[in-house]
């Protein structure tokens, strides 16, 4: 069944019903068409031989334990600063897991070869490096590093030692944002045009947390760091050239870092651009639009959690195609799964080091802007301003 919608004529001599039509899309037919085959869902290794060590055992340690224990992934080892934390995590999901106060145990241990490191930046640095030394593979929690010189040593130093680093950049496997990826690599839309990420949404539960209140560009750093790095996986070896981002606090804010920011990267042929909103309490949506020389795709859903279908346009027709997981899930299964697949596989993992280096060139720039009000060109920041 097709139906048509009018749309603007185009031509320069308009007649009295051009003009009524003025400023409307030329005339098409909508026509339905099957989904597309793409492969979104997280893969996972056919061993699950490889054991873990978990580094960290603080708040977010719960989505990472949870999924792996519902992918069935080893976990051996337990390590906190405060046994008691690693005590409860323990209990709660590995009770045969060990539990140390000293990380530097793990390492020891010749029947884990997986780190999963999960302390802040600046406390991870040392534990990264000695992981690796020691000849481990290693996911790294988010944000990688705050210098990019220090990601550069530890994915020199990670080649050195013949082991794999990952960023747990856990956004690419949310159902939408792999969806979008896997379609794009695929050819699917062809050459993308412009991405638009729109999010109104509420942090308003940070009000009165320090580690928080302390982050002056926590929509652009803390939070906004996914949607750089699925930035730079959408537009794959296409590099950026700048970033102009601007940050907004309103009076009624009930935390102190600006919630309003927005961005926009600029690329040789395409341009990307950022609208967040993370003071929105009535209201909240998430909708991703990507445009390309073939096609269109466009995820919208209440929240970044809650996307529940993909909406397709092309040439021959569109379809809507129900989407399955969540991205507390799927992200967190993906990114354990991906490296545990890449080291099983013996090739490098989407969410490699090297990789998560360019999205942080994005974050970087884009905090770097917003301090000063004016463009920065991509790779000139090398260090966070958050």
């Amino acid at each position: 069944m097709c139906t048509q919608t009018p749309r603007h004529r185009g031509n320069h001599h308009m007649s009295d019903q051009d003009q009524d039509e003025y400023g409307l899309s030329p005339t098409k037919q909508i026509a339905s068409i099957p989904p597309p085959d793409v492969q979104y869902l997280p893969q996972q290794p056919e061993s699950k031989e490889h054991g873990i060590g978990l580094i960290g055992a603080g708040g977010i340690s719960e989505f990472h334990l949870r999924s792996y224990r519902r992918c069935g992934f080893p976990v051996r080892a337990i390590a906190s600063r405060s046994q008691a934390d690693a005590e409860k995590r323990r209990d709660e999901f590995f009770p045969e897991a060990d539990v140390y106060d000293d990380y530097r145990k793990v390492l020891e241990r010749d029947d884990i070869t997986v780190i999963d490191a999960t302390p802040h930046p600046t406390d991870r640095l040392p534990i990264l490096r000695d992981a690796i030394t020691a000849g481990k593979h290693v996911l790294s929690q988010k944000p990688f590093v705050l210098d990019l010189a220090d990601g550069r040593q530890l994915v020199e130093l990670a080649k050195q030692h013949n082991v794999h680093l990952a960023v747990n950049q856990n956004g690419r496997w949310a159902p939408h944002f792999s969806y979008l990826r896997n379609a794009i690599t695929g050819g699917l839309i062809g050459d993308i045009t412009t991405i638009d990420f729109s999010l109104q949404w509420d942090q308003t539960w940070i009000a009165g947390t320090p580690a928080f209140e302390a982050i002056h560009h926590l929509i652009l750093f803390d939070f906004g760091v996914h949607w750089f790095d699925i930035t730079n996986c959408l537009m794959g070896e296409q590099r950026a050239e700048s970033v102009f981002a601007e940050v907004k606090r309103f009076n009624e804010q009930i935390f102190q870092p600006p919630a309003i920011a927005s961005v926009i990267i600029r690329y040789p042929q395409a341009q990307i651009r950022m609208s967040f909103h993370g003071h929105t309490q009535l209201g909240e949506e998430d909708v991703t639009t990507v445009v390309g020389t073939k096609g269109t795709l466009r995820s919208r859903g209440p929240g970044l959690n809650e996307q529940p279908e993909m909406q397709v346009f092309l040439k021959p027709g569109q379809c809507t195609v129900p989407l399955q997981g969540c991205w507390f899930d799927s992200g967190f299964d993906g990114a354990m799964g991906e490296l545990l697949c890449a080291i099983e596989q013996n090739r490098e993992p989407n969410h490699s080091a090297a990789n998560n280096l360019h999205s942080l060139e994005l974050c970087f720039a884009a905090a770097r802007s917003a301090d000063t009000g004016q463009p920065v060109a991509v790779g000139t920041v090398q260090t966070a301003s958050h």
